[in-house]
């Protein structure tokens, strides 16, 4: 499976991952370049299909991969609740334009 590098080592990657997913579920959306957005969604989304299951199980693989305890607080009680009809497609990437400064190409990641 090709896995996006973003230019980082593989401790530093994770790292940015990790906070990128749990600012994600904590805030609803998140601005971030679209590499960053196309590399978090699959993540997100196993985040929130964890948090559908329910189970104690789920909540510690959650809470394992996560950053702190109001992610996954948040994703448990609030967001997986909201997705218990969808089968998926729970994030959003809308595309907003170049970034002033070095021109990186911008998205918008939302949970929809």
């Amino acid at each position: 499976m090709k896995r996006h590098k973003l230019g980082r080592n593989a401790a530093s990657r994770r790292a940015l991952l990790r906070n990128q997913v749990s600012a994600l579920i904590v805030h609803g959306r998140i601005q971030t370049t679209e590499a960053k957005a196309k590399a978090i969604r699959p993540l997100a989304e196993r985040m929130i299909h964890l948090g559908k299951e329910g189970t104690l199980h789920a909540r510690r693989q959650a809470a394992r991969y996560l950053v702190g305890k109001e992610p996954v607080r948040k994703l448990f009680e609030e967001v997986a609740p909201r997705y218990q009809d969808r089968n998926g497609g729970y994030v959003r990437i809308v595309k907003v334009g170049p970034r002033r400064g070095d021109a990186a190409p911008m998205s918008i990641i939302e949970l929809v």
